[in-house]
């Protein structure tokens, strides 16, 4: 690594949306140090009502939502930091070297450095902090985008791109999948040992005479039992009571008579 004195991860992941909390839970749970940095509000939480993403039939409060995939990501084992990335140096041969800035309402240091192997890109929409790597990104006036392969690898080796910066279609399910799809894209390229994110019955590779591939668990019966009752637990915990957080309209509107930017008020807990 570049400065060890500073965090070091295999893996830094700038944003904390719907696309980098995906990719950090699958990098995480392959084995990967991964870090989530994230600064201000995922557009997420403007939503009023989430209603098109698989597996919640009649929607699901986008706050909680955002809220759930933060905690799958640390759960998985990523970790979880607010702050605003200013400047990214480095190579993939030497390391990769992140000057990240305080936002307001955290006890993190003014200025930090944090050294990763790798960066995927899942900020939106400021990517200047990419200046000094000749990424290549497309200029579409207030907008910027971050070229890919189309499997979330740039032009430049050891750092990737997922979700709305790498121009895919603005939908939560689109880019929870090319989050998770970067992911393995970048696991493959690390030459982590990987075969697919797999929980599965006891016997479905050993009754066979097989080893459980790489990135794959077998569980007996009692745990197939144990965990699914800890998932009953947490979502009932998790859909109790209304969520706490009210949402917010756009940003722009500077005067909103119901009261939905509060940007600097007590409950921003983006």
């Amino acid at each position: 690594m570049t400065n060890t004195t500073a965090e070091s991860y295999e893996l830094l992941v700038v944003g904390g949306g719907v696309a980098g909390l995906t990719a950090a839970t699958f990098t995480a749970r392959a084995g990967l140090s991964t870090l989530v940095v994230d600064h201000g509000e995922s557009i997420l939480r403007r939503n009023a009502h989430l209603e098109n993403f698989p597996g919640f039939p009649a929607g699901v409060n986008p706050r909680l939502f955002a809220d759930m995939l933060q905690t799958q990501a640390t759960r998985n084992g990523a970790d979880y930091q607010k702050g605003l990335v200013d400047d990214l140096s480095g190579t993939i041969e030497e390391g990769f070297v992140a000057t990240v800035g305080a936002v307001d309402d955290t006890d993190e240091p003014d200025s930090r450095e944090i050294n990763a192997d790798r960066v995927l890109v899942a900020s939106w929409a400021d990517v200047s902090y990419l200046d000094g790597l000749d990424v290549e990104i497309r200029d579409a006036g207030s907008k910027q985008y971050v070229d890919d392969d189309g499997l979330g690898r740039t032009n430049v080796a050891g750092i990737y791109t997922a979700g709305r910066i790498a121009e895919r279609y603005h939908q939560a399910i689109i880019a929870a999948g090319d989050g998770a799809e970067t992911a393995i894209t970048l696991i493959h390229d690390s030459d982590t040992p990987f075969y697919n994110d797999w929980v599965v019955p006891e016997g479905y590779f050993t009754d066979r005479g097989r080893e459980v591939p790489p990135g794959c668990e077998e569980i007996d019966a009692a745990e197939q039992a144990a965990r699914q009752a800890a998932s009953r637990a947490a979502m009932q915990e998790y859909f109790a009571d209304s969520h706490d957080q009210r949402q917010r309209t756009h940003p722009s509107l500077v005067d909103d008579e119901q009261g939905r930017i509060g940007w600097d008020d007590d409950t921003d807990s983006s």
